[in-house]
């Protein structure tokens, strides 16, 4: 049998499992159900469109988009339950509202109006509280949006854990373009916006398990004028994706497997700060499997990708912005990494995360 005899039966082997129709076996749900890996894809696919199947719901985007009238909105929900509550950079309140926004924002829309739901465990301090939501005001300021309604629920003492932040958004869509993953093609450039990684090993090193001291701090920030910024830029834009849970491999499987495409990365194009790397090593984790909150991934018509990467280097928080990667035909559904080495690997989903409780 030649090398390309088994290749075929590998990715032959690979389609026949993706295929299947999702299932959740386990009897219980696990933290890797949470960890925006294969078992969350499973779950979401599994129960919860199962039950709520819908043509605004099947697309699984960071918002769905809804026509009302002769307006196109986006609407986004997101819960945090990160631990520690507040860390170097930031802290659950910029989360829950730069989260949102940005899940607007890469949707291309403008955000609006957001919720803020509390939930809080008996004897949580005050001045926390009102820490989180002095954050949540500044990071809304600077976002140019407004928490326009909201809820609050107070649970048991150790039923909690400090504190869940759950917000909702809404926004406008001022354009008339689609964007998402069936409108990548091949020959499209594939651009992250900056360094990848900090939030995820930022949150790692300040829960002080490892004992690893650094100045490596959270990218939590809202990415509205960076992704309006690429829409001008750039009419080609096919989609925009924040690389959250499961990180930026993560987007990449989603994009390759709803396009039907397949996505070549260059590891050596890929924006790491070395303290990241250095970390990510001593985990044992790849960093592009790592949460960011302040990136996105984008795919842009090819031609248009030094035109954009411009228009993003322009930004502040765009300065280290870069092409990672170009979509081609096949193997159709999957993502190649070429390493650092010269070799090629396949990049697939992690069945759960290293990193459990990052945002």
């Amino acid at each position: 049998m030649t090398t390309s005899d088994r290749e075929r039966q590998v990715l032959d082997r690979i389609e026949r499992t993706r295929r299947r129709r999702p299932k959740v076996r386990e009897e219980r749900i696990t933290l890797a159900h949470g960890a925006g890996g294969k078992a969350t894809q499973t779950l979401v696919d599994a129960v919860f469109l199962e039950a709520f199947r819908n043509p605004m719901l099947e697309p699984l985007g960071d918002a769905a988009v809804l026509e009302v009238g002769a307006s196109r909105l986006a609407l986004t929900t997101d819960s945090f339950v990160v631990t520690p509550l507040f860390f170097p950079g930031g802290d659950i309140g910029h989360l829950a509202i730069n989260g949102t926004v940005n899940d607007l924002a890469v949707s291309g829309a403008r955000p609006l109006y957001l919720t803020a739901g509390f939930i809080i465990e008996e004897g949580f301090p005050v001045a926390d509280l009102i820490r989180i939501a002095t954050s949540m005001s500044e990071a809304a300021d600077a976002a140019d949006v407004r928490v326009v309604t909201g809820d609050t629920k107070v649970v048991q003492r150790g039923k909690g854990d400090g504190c869940y932040v759950n917000t909702a958004g809404v926004g406008v869509i001022e354009h008339d373009r689609r964007l998402g993953p069936p409108e990548v093609r091949p020959g499209d450039a594939v651009i992250v916006s900056g360094p990848i990684g900090d939030h995820g090993i930022t949150i790692m090193l300040a829960r002080g398990d490892l004992g690893i001291e650094s100045d490596l701090v959270s990218d939590t920030a809202s990415l509205h004028e960076l992704a309006a910024a690429l829409l001008d830029a750039a009419p080609g834009v096919r989609m925009m994706r924040d690389a959250t849970r499961g990180g930026v491999a993560t987007v990449l499987n989603e994009v390759a497997r709803a396009a039907e495409v397949a996505v070549v990365v260059e590891e050596e194009a890929i924006p790491v700060r070395p303290e990241v790397r250095g970390a990510a090593e001593l985990l044992g984790i790849d960093p592009l499997y790592v949460a960011c909150e302040g990136r996105f991934v984008a795919v842009v018509a090819g031609a248009e990708s030094d035109r954009a990467v411009d228009a993003l280097r322009r930004h502040p928080l765009g300065a280290q912005a870069a092409v990672i990667g170009r979509v081609g035909e096949a193997p159709a559904g999957l993502v190649l990494l070429k390493t650092a080495f010269g070799g090629t690997r396949i990049c697939d989903v992690l069945v759960g995360d290293p990193l459990p409780r990052i945002c």
